[in-house]
């Protein structure tokens, strides 16, 4: 498969370096770093982006998240390995993904379990964690970046 244009950010250099230190800024929230490339890898999943899925498994493997959380990652509903904090952080991510699936996009029984694990603060981290990686997805997607290939 080869890619319609390069990434839109590479296009426009000036675009990137503030969305690389968007995504450097989430990793300072106090979310557990395994957390939010699981949320960046499922909501990568959702959206069709085989260049994030491709880049958010390696990532996820530095991050140490163990193989078995990332052969089930779309089916952690199922899944006994994820920790309650961890299912709440892929709750939120499924749903502020799919903001177009239903009239009340994000309810607040989705909320508040995430908000049961996390603070004010971690919940801003994984929100932007979770709207950066929807930017890149549709970035992505739309030009057809191929897994495996470098920016």
């Amino acid at each position: 498969m080869d890619a319609r244009m390069k990434n839109p950010a590479v296009v426009i250099p000036e675009a990137m370096q503030p969305l690389l230190n968007v995504a450097k800024a989430t990793r300072s929230g106090g979310v557990p770093e395994e957390t939010l490339e699981l949320v960046h890898l499922r909501a990568s999943q959702i959206n069709g982006c085989s260049f994030c899925v491709d880049g958010g498994v390696k990532s996820a493997r530095k991050a140490g998240v163990a193989d078995d959380k990332l052969f089930a990652v779309a089916a952690w509903r199922e899944a006994p390995y994820f920790t309650d904090a961890e299912r709440a952080a892929l709750e939120l991510a499924e749903y502020a993904t799919r903001l177009a699936d239903r009239s009340d996009p994000v309810p607040d029984e989705v909320w508040d379990a995430a908000a049961q694990h996390f603070d004010e603060r971690q919940l801003a981290s994984l929100v932007l964690t979770i709207g950066l990686t929807n930017l890149f997805n549709r970035l992505n997607a739309t030009t057809r970046q191929p897994a495996g290939a470098g920016w």
